[in-house]
């Protein structure tokens, strides 16, 4: 499975609304600035996250957008899935595919389906919270 730019860029949108999180809206281009993310790229997830409710916007003079839940209520595997349409390794366990007419003589599809539900459990384990507190590797970036 490799994760997107969009999916990586979007974790970073949401850990920086959490760690300058006031209670007022949190204007794009602050978050664009200082994630060194082109505004234009982050103007194409922003409604994504909009949509989805794991952030709300509001335009105008004072305007941004702020997280709409606390920080340790968002998992990693949620936005993942939200901007990556799913973590699954092979197109068979995707939700959308055809059932597969080797399944049941398929030697791999345990092993796959194991790795499927070790990626799960493991980015469901991780809140943008937690990843606000983590050291950062010689600011090494995303």
């Amino acid at each position: 499975m490799m994760v997107s730019t969009r999916g990586r860029y979007a974790l970073r949108v949401l850990i920086d609304l959490a760690e300058h999180n006031n209670g007022s809206y949190i204007p794009m281009k602050d978050v664009a600035a200082r994630q060194e993310i082109s505004l234009k790229y982050l103007e194409r997830i922003l409604p994504t996250l909009t949509k989805a409710k794991l952030i709300e916007g509001v335009h105008g003079k004072g305007g941004g957008y702020k997280l709409t839940r606390s920080p340790e209520e968002y998992t990693v595997g949620e936005v993942l899935r939200l901007t990556e349409g799913d973590l699954a390794p092979v197109a068979c366990l995707s939700p959308e595919a055809e059932p597969c007419e080797r399944a049941a003589e398929c030697r791999t599809l345990g092993m796959w389906q194991g790795f499927y539900d070790l990626t799960n459990k493991y980015f469901d384990s991780i809140s943008i919270a937690s990843l606000t507190n983590t050291e950062t590797a010689d600011n090494y970036v995303i």
